[in-house]
């Protein structure tokens, strides 16, 4: 049985890779699982990214639902993923094992 290909904003692969494939947000999702949770302990571990980006990609980040932002007492913030983020983990681990098995420098496959 062949089935018509969704389109891109039907469609679940899509969604995902539209979610991943930001230059940032594998970096941002990688250490918000590290524990790393304010915004200048994310800024110093992913190199490059601007400040003004950064706020930008958390942003998004919540509101699609993958991060949560929480004020804390005296004004402090940080960020936590959520169940919703946490689930595509495994994905952001693939991505690295997959780097590092077949773009490294090292590998000749």
């Amino acid at each position: 049985m062949q089935t018509t290909p969704l389109p891109p904003e039907q469609c679940p692969l899509a969604q995902t890779a539209a979610i991943l494939c930001d230059r940032w947000t594998p970096l941002i999702l990688r250490d918000l699982a590290r524990g790393l949770s304010r915004f200048s302990e994310l800024e110093r571990s992913v190199r490059g990214i601007s400040p003004k980006t950064l706020s930008s990609r958390l942003k998004h980040l919540e509101a699609t639902g993958l991060i949560r932002r929480i004020e804390e007492n005296g004004g402090r913030t940080r960020y936590e993923l959520t169940t919703r983020g946490r689930a595509l983990l495994p994905l952001v681990r693939a991505m690295r094992d997959y780097g590092r098995t077949w773009l490294s420098t090292r590998s000749s496959g």
